[in-house]
C-alpha cells in the first residue's frame, strides 16, 4: 500500500510536470521543489498517506535512491556537452575541485561547529557531506531552453562539470572525516580512499570505452536506433554502479568517468539522443527521490534543534560558496555577474543526502547532525528553486547581453 501511494504521488506529479512543460523553468519553482512539497503533503505530518519513519532513524531506502539518482545524473552531465567543450573547461573546473571544494568543506565545518556547538568530528562529518555542488539541483538551473537563452554556455558547462566531478571526489573528504570521527586509522582510511577513487577511474574508463565500442558495433544491426539509445546510458550507469558496489569503489565517480569515456567515443547522433535522456532524467527521475525525502523529513529532530538548524542552513547558503567564488574570480576568468551567479547557484542536494546517509551507515551519525544536514538540503532546494528564474533574468540584466552577444532589448 505504501509503495502504491508513492507511485501514485510520483506519477501524478510527473503528469503535472509534463503538462506545464517548459513553463516551470520560467516560474519561481523547480521540479525537485514541487516533489519535495508533494512528499511533505502525503507524508506522516499532513495526510499520513506515506507513514515513513524519519530519515534520521531509517535511511537505507533513501540512501539507495540517492545512489541510483546520482549515477544517472552524473552520467548525463558527462554526456551533456561535446568532449571538446569538456576539455575546454578543464582549467576552471580543476580550480573549483582543487581549491573551492576544500574551502567549502572547511567553511561548512566551521559553521557547523560554531552554530550547532557539536564536536569537531561531528562538524567534519556534516561539513564534508554538504561541500559538493549537487548535480541534480544544478541541472535544473543550467538545462532547458530558458537557461540556454539567458546564460552563456561557459557558465553552464563549468557548473555542470564541476557538480558532476566533485560529487565523486567528495568521498575523499567524507572518508577523512569518518576516519577522524571514528575508529578507522589514518592509514586504513587513506588506503580505502585510494582504492575507491583510483579503482573508480579505471572502471569508469573501461566501462565507458566498452559501451561506446558496443554501440558502434551495433550500428550495423540497427541496435542503436533512437529509442534504444535513450535508455542505453541509463543502463550503463546502473551497470557501473553495480560493479562499483561489488568492488567497493566510488560508484558516483566511476559513473562520471564512464560518461566522459563514452562521450569521447560517441558520435553526433548518439549525443543528440543523450541530450533528450539527460533532460528527461532532470525533469522526471528526480521526482520519486524528492517525494521520498519530503515524506521522511525529521520534524521532531528539527523541533529539538530549533532555530539553530535554520541559522546553519542560511549561513551555509550565504558563506559556504559565494565568498569563495568571488575570491577565485580572477583565476577562473569570471566577470562579476558570472562569479555571483556561479557562487550562488552551487546547491546542496541529493549528494549531501547520499553522504549523510553513508556516514550514518558507517558510524551511526548523531540524529541532530543528520537533521541539521537535511535542513540545509531542504533550504537549498527551496532557495535555489525559487531564485532560479529570477537569477537568470538578473544575470541577463547585469550583463546587458544575451549569451549570443546580442544586446538585451529593454521593454
Amino acid at each position: 500500500m505504501t509503495l502504491d501511494v508513492l507511485l501514485i504521488a510520483t506519477g501524478a506529479l510527473g503528469v503535472l510536470v509534463a503538462a506545464l512543460s517548459a513553463r516551470i523553468r520560467r516560474l519561481p519553482v523547480s521540479e525537485p521543489l514541487l516533489a519535495l512539497v508533494v512528499g511533505v503533503l502525503v507524508g506522516p505530518e499532513v495526510l499520513r498517506a506515506l507513514p515513513f519513519p524519519p530519515i534520521t532513524t531509517e535511511h537505507a531506502s533513501v540512501h539507495d535512491a540517492t545512489r541510483i539518482l546520482l549515477v544517472i545524473s552524473v552520467m548525463g552531465v558527462a554526456l551533456r556537452y561535446p568532449f571538446g567543450s569538456v576539455r575546454a573547461q578543464l582549467r576552471p573546473v580543476s580550480i573549483l575541485l582543487l581549491m573551492a571544494m576544500p574551502a567549502m568543506a572547511l567553511i561548512s565545518t566551521g559553521l557547523t561547529a560554531g552554530i550547532l556547538g557539536v564536536t569537531l568530528g561531528a562538524a567534519l562529518l556534516l561539513g564534508t557531506a554538504i561541500c559538493p555542488t549537487d548535480p541534480v539541483l544544478a541541472s535544473s538551473v543550467v538545462t532547458g531552453k530558458p537557461a540556454e537563452e539567458d546564460l552563456p554556455a561557459r557558465d553552464r558547462q563549468i557548473l555542470s562539470l564541476e557538480s558532476g566531478a566533485n560529487d565523486g571526489l567528495a568521498l575523499l573528504f567524507v572518508l577523512a572525516a569518518v576516519a577522524f570521527a571514528g575508529p578507522m586509522s589514518a592509514g586504513r582510511a587513506a588506503a580505502d580512499a585510494l582504492w575507491q577513487v583510483l579503482g573508480a577511474v579505471a572502471l569508469g574508463v573501461l566501462a565507458g570505452w566498452l559501451g561506446g565500442r558496443a554501440l558502434r558495433a551495433g550500428e550495423a544491426h540497427g541496435a542503436t536506433a533512437h529509442g534504444p539509445m535513450l535508455l542505453f546510458t541509463v543502463l550503463l550507469a546502473l551497470l557501473v554502479l553495480g560493479l562499483s558496489g561489488v568492488l567497493h569503489l566510488d560508484g558516483v565517480l566511476a559513473a562520471f568517468v564512464a560518461g566522459l569515456a563514452f562521450n569521447l567515443t560517441s558520435t553526433g547522433a548518439e549525443r543528440t539522443a543523450e541530450v533528450e535522456i539527460d533532460e528527461a532524467a532532470n525533469r522526471f527521475a528526480v521526482l520519486p527521490m524528492f517525494v521520498l525525502l519530503g515524506a521522511t523529513l525529521p520534524w521532531t529532530v528539527w523541533g529539538e534543534l530549533g532555530w539553530t538548524a535554520i541559522a546553519l542552513a542560511l549561513a551555509v547558503l550565504l558563506l559556504r560558496r559565494l565568498p569563495v567564488l568571488l575570491l577565485l574570480k580572477r583565476p577562473l576568468n569570471l566577470g562579476w555577474p558570472d562569479a555571483l551567479y556561479l557562487g550562488w547557484f552551487g546547491p546542496v542536494g541529493v549528494s549531501a543526502v547520499f553522504y549523510l546517509t553513508l556516514e550514518a551507515e558507517e558510524l551511526g551519525l548523531p540524529e541532530t547532525v543528520m537533521g541539521a544536514g537535511i535542513m540545509v538540503v531542504v533550504v537549498s532546494t527551496v532557495a535555489h528553486g525559487v531564485t532560479s528564474s529570477a537569477g537568470r533574468l538578473l544575470y541577463r540584466r547585469l550583463t546587458g547581453e544575451t549569451p549570443t552577444g546580442q544586446p538585451v532589448l529593454e521593454g
